[in-house]
């Protein structure tokens, strides 16, 4: 899902972004054949993502930067485990150190959450997804995140799926009216979701035979009887509200997925440490 061209390209800007026109502190202190060993180790448990990412780091810097990682994306790692070595050029190491750590501390700290909300929906089939709900410039490393946490995804842009939501709802003056007013200008390829706040609108939904139907903010008790009214006729979305204290519940409902912006926007970074 990422490609090595898209993180170089946005490392490299980080790097920009963090370095200037040089590290006055680093390039002051530390002759180029100054060499120095680093280990990377986790304080907290949780789920590790962005390995690559955090090895582009040092790449870019130099290629004599040696690094070898005893974990892979994806892998739960527990507090004092020691998630990689690293050997090379002191400068390299010095100012690669906290854009590497920002990376992958952000990125394992979304995968850790996602884990959690799609652990508590436990056997039951639906699948925690994210949201646009995004970081600017930086979704592709959070939904590749949310990926490596068990997550399943939602759409990437804009472009991907045409969503009606409530203001669509009003500027085309219904639902009926918004979906026949998309089938004639999207391609055959994008899917059409409906945001559905009661029971009147799922109804008219499911009569224009969209593909995907959402459960807007509604109680358990509708939300079943949404799931009734829609039998197989549409995927079937809840959105609102969800947090780790209610996702099973709604899960129970028997939806398809639920959406949250909660797993990427209050995502707290996992406590990792570069030791030197």
């Amino acid at each position: 899902m990422l490609n090595n061209f898209y993180i170089e390209d946005h490392v490299k800007n980080a790097l920009k972004e963090d370095i200037g026109f040089g590290d006055i502190t680093t390039e002051s202190l530390a002759s180029d054949t100054d060499v120095l060993s680093a280990e990377l180790n986790t304080r907290e448990d949780g789920i590790l993502a962005g390995c690559d990412v955090f090895k582009m780091v040092f790449k870019i810097l130099s290629d004599d930067v040696k690094i070898k990682f005893y974990f892979k994306d994806g892998d739960k790692i527990k507090k004092g485990d020691k998630i990689a070595t690293l050997n090379g050029p002191a400068k390299a190491l010095l100012m690669g150190e906290r854009v590497s750590l920002n990376y992958i501390q952000r990125m394992s700290g979304i995968a850790t959450e996602t884990h959690k909300y799609q652990e508590a929906i436990g056997d039951l089939k639906a699948k925690i997804v994210d949201t646009r709900k995004t970081t600017p410039n930086f979704r592709a490393f959070e939904k590749y995140s949310v990926k490596v946490g068990g997550g399943a995804l939602h759409r990437f842009n804009l472009s991907d799926c045409a969503m009606i939501k409530d203001n669509h709802i009003r500027l085309a003056g219904s639902i009926t009216k918004a979906v026949e007013k998309l089938r004639k200008n999207i391609s055959h390829a994008h899917k059409i979701e409906v945001e559905c706040d009661t029971l009147e609108q799922v109804q008219e939904a499911v009569k224009c035979g969209v593909d995907i139907i959402m459960l807007d903010n509604m109680s358990l008790d509708n939300m079943k009887k949404a799931v009734q009214i829609i039998g197989n006729n549409a995927i079937i979305e809840a959105s609102g509200n969800v947090s780790l204290a209610s996702i099973k519940d709604i899960a129970l409902c028997g939806v398809d997925i639920i959406s949250s912006s909660a797993i990427v926007a209050k995502a707290p970074t996992l406590d990792l440490a570069f030791d030197m």
